[in-house]
């Protein structure tokens, strides 16, 4: 699948028709896009994900979601993405439209299909979303549409994109970091669902999901009437629980909007007590709240990190009893490998005996009362050589060990890395960031008081009641805080009992089966339902051993430290929605990914998104805001010779030339490009693109910025 070309309408800063192409040509896939800061990459970047998207954009990065939630909910958000200079002259309509070509439809042939999505000031309540085939309607839209879903966006997220993966695939290569950095158990549980997507493992599971809900069909009819009725309650119990959870998630979403409209209701107030206070200026009173937001941010943003470092202070504590924990579970390791050692060796050895012995009847030997001593002694020479020789003996197990533990291998690692921080960066990361955190209190404190002080010379009966209408809104504030604390305590919950349910479910599911009989259609569907479980267990471990290879490939790669990582294990548990992909060095010991460097990061998560694409066979292109921002020279070449030209047949960059791309680094990329674009800025409100010939790119770039 490529992308065409994409049209944009009166969309920010991009007034009229602004029409560009993006097709590859010959065996160049990248697509150069720059212009300098407040020129529309990042908007050219997001108009692309509201088309595809609209107001579920927010999913796809924090970015949109923090826009969003800065102007108070989506319509107010999205309004303001009308030209300025086309509102002026009367205009009232904007859209985005994406061609795209080799697009892959079941049982459908075409050759292009076209998204346009629009929004109309005056007369729209939402987003109008067109998908074209070949130039014209067609009826699979209309079969996909469901009661609460249109048909174009689920053609979307089937046909061409789920938005769940879409952040693979739409990123600022300076902010992926994070991919290294994950550690919530939340993060985790988002990561896995997204890897179980764009792995191709979610539509097996949905597949045998369906499967088992036709089988209970079966069962009820041939189950006992106490069964019948309980498996009955529990299909309508798991179908409940899922929708109070999907209810309960929309309610926290419109609890996040109410609250983010009334906390800017808030800030209004805020700007008038202080105008009437008249001790700053308008200019000085937002440069004072966005130094306040910014501090607040980063408040929260330590919080967190020390909230992380509060839950290992425990284990820092127990130090002896964590040592001799981690001291035990390497013997457990080495026990359990020493016991697959043994057991694969004794195994060679009964076939070396059973070869042999097959060998002595084919040449009629007969063994007298001397020859059977004869032969015990040499299959003892020929069991203890082979032990001898092909077997190497690890440090001594006591007798009377016992497993205590029988952690898991993810669980091991998690245990490992918990150890490695504690020793090494513990103590001085608290350290930091308590300074930091103290720092920041006390700048963010020095604002808050000069607020206040604005806010005393105002006393007359108009402040006041802005005052109390003030208190009022941060009463109710408070009050959203509150009611989504329990909405989320209420949907862990109800997932708990769901769990509880589908596990009663899968019990009572294999008592009926152990003592009923099915027809011959109910048995096939059975087998499949086997067949597609054994497939699913394969499938899964082929995808990890794949990535793990694919990844280690991509790290020896792309990181100039060579053999840094010589292991990579990625352990998936996607019914358990967790996930965890270990590093080990030369000496097998697990890496810290925390002490990695912000290039070294930013290098992994490259390795890992690069494997994640090819490995899901998504035919996509690749869209990398920001490219390079924390590679040195040698990461900086390794990237462009070895991760832009394979990531993906069209990978599209928006670099700051000079800054993100230097000239060496662009002569480096050249043979790849093939297209470039500069973004002119014809006035305050207009943008405008400009294709130059990948030869001429930088003398252009040049030219119109005066660079040289």
């Amino acid at each position: 699948m490529f992308i065409k070309e994409i049209q944009l309408n009166n969309f920010r800063i991009y007034k009229g028709c602004n029409t560009i192409s993006l097709l590859p040509s010959n065996d160049a896939n990248v697509v150069v896009i720059s212009g300098k800061n407040g020129f529309g990459k990042t908007t050219f970047l997001m108009s692309l994900v509201w088309c595809l998207y609209g107001k579920q954009m927010e999913k796809v990065d924090e970015l949109y979601e923090k826009e969003i939630r800065d102007k108070g909910n989506y319509t107010k958000y999205i309004v303001e993405s009308l030209n300025r200079r086309a509102r002026e002259e009367g205009e009232t309509e904007f859209s985005v439209m994406i061609t795209f070509s080799d697009v892959k439809i079941p049982d459908i042939t075409c050759n292009e299909v076209t998204i346009r999505r629009s929004y109309n000031i005056i007369t729209s309540s939402s987003d109008k979303v067109e998908v074209l085939i070949d130039g014209y309607p067609n009826e699979l839209i209309e079969d996909l549409t469901k009661e609460n879903q249109k048909g174009e966006e689920i053609f979307i997220r089937d046909f061409i994109l789920p938005i769940e993966i879409a952040k693979f695939f739409f990123f600022d290569a300076e902010k992926i970091v994070s991919l290294a950095e994950v550690s919530s158990n939340l993060q985790r549980q988002q990561l896995s669902r997204a890897y179980s997507q764009v792995l191709g493992i979610q539509k097996y599971e949905d597949l045998k999901t369906t499967l088992e809900e036709k089988q209970d069909e079966y069962r009820r009819r041939s189950a006992k009437p106490e069964e019948r009725k309980e498996l009955t309650q529990l299909h309508a119990d798991i179908k409940n629980y899922s929708e109070d959870v999907a209810d309960l998630n929309k309610q926290i979403e419109d609890l996040k909007e109410e609250k983010n409209i009334t906390e800017k209701e808030v800030e209004e107030i805020q700007r008038k007590l202080i105008r009437e206070g008249d001790r700053m200026s308008l200019e000085e009173l937002n440069a004072l709240k966005a130094e306040q937001l910014s501090l607040e941010q980063k408040i929260v943003d330590k919080q967190s990190e020390l909230k992380e470092l509060l839950d290992i202070i425990p284990f820092a504590l127990a130090g002896e009893t964590v040592a001799n924990v981690s001291e035990q579970l390497n013997n457990e390791k080495l026990a359990l490998e020493q016991k697959y050692k043994q057991e694969d060796i004794l195994d060679k050895i009964d076939k070396i005996r059973a070869d042999i012995e097959n060998a002595r009847l084919y040449t009629n030997i007969v063994f007298d009362k001397n020859g059977i001593k004869i032969r015990e002694f040499y299959e003892e020479q020929i069991k203890r050589l082979v032990k001898k020789y092909f077997f190497v003996e690890e440090s001594p197990i006591p007798e009377n060990f016992k497993v205590l533990h029988d952690f898991s291998s993810s669980q091991f690692n998690e245990f490992v890395q918990l150890v490695n921080t504690i020793k090494h960066s513990f103590k001085d990361k608290f350290t930091q960031l308590n300074t930091e955190y103290s720092f920041y209190k006390n700048q963010l404190d020095s604002i808050n008081r000069k607020i206040r002080d604005a806010q005393k010379n105002a006393g007359d009966e108009y402040t006041l009641a802005l005052r109390d209408k003030k208190n009022a809104l941060i009463s109710r504030i408070n009050q959203y805080s509150n009611e989504i604390e329990t909405t989320v305590l209420k949907i862990g919950e109800t997932q708990n009992q769901l769990k509880a349910c589908r596990q009663r479910q899968e019990i009572l599911r294999k008592k009926i089966d152990e003592s009923s009989s099915y027809s011959l259609k109910e048995q096939k569907t059975r087998q499949l339902i086997t067949k597609l479980q054994n497939f699913i267990v394969l499938f899964k471990e082929e995808k990890k051993k794949s990535l793990e290879v694919k990844m280690l490939n991509s790290l020896n790669i792309l990181l100039h430290k060579k053999n840094f990582v010589t292991r990579v294990e990625v352990d998936i548990n996607f019914t358990g929605d967790d996930i965890d992909i270990v590093l080990y060095d030369k000496r097998d010991k697990v890496i810290d990914k925390a002490s990695l460097s912000m290039g070294e990061r930013q290098m992994y998560a490259s390795a890992l998104l690069s494997s994640l694409v090819d490995e899901s066979e998504i035919e996509f292109p690749v869209f990398i805001d920001s490219p390079m921002q924390k590679f040195d020279e040698q990461h900086a070449e390794n990237i462009i010779k070895y991760f832009y030209p394979s990531v993906s047949k069209q990978v599209v960059i928006f670099p700051l030339i000079n800054k993100e791309l230097t000239e060496r680094e662009y002569c480096l990329l050249k043979p790849n490009v093939s297209r470039a674009y500069l973004i002119n800025n014809v006035s305050t409100d207009n943008s405008e693109f400009v294709e130059t010939s990948p030869e001429d790119f930088l003398s252009t770039y040049n030219l119109i910025y005066n660079a040289d």
